[in-house]
């Protein structure tokens, strides 16, 4: 019996996502354990509207890893060693 081909993340654009469902996601991303913006106190929504800018310009993009069913939000540069030549813009 031949193993299936393993599955690659996929690039979801932000604006493929509700609204809502877009904001706890990049909630939850600024809020994960080891996050840490050194010794200066950030507010929740600076870290989240930095985040949707940087989701907004392209220069972070959002992942979904069908094999894992996992989503995270990465800089453009590690998709582009992820993700398949095809799979970016």
């Amino acid at each position: 019996m031949v193993d299936p081909e393993p599955l690659h993340p996929v690039r979801v654009p932000p604006d493929a996502l509700a609204p809502e469902t877009l904001q706890h996601l990049i909630e939850e991303f600024v809020t994960r354990e080891g996050t840490d913006y050194g010794g200066k106190e950030i507010p929740l929504s600076s870290k989240t509207a930095d985040v949707a800018k940087q989701l907004r310009s392209g220069e972070a993009v959002i992942l979904f890893d069908p094999s894992e069913q996992t989503v995270n939000i990465v800089t453009r540069r590690v998709a582009d060693q992820i993700l398949p030549d095809s799979a970016l813009p």
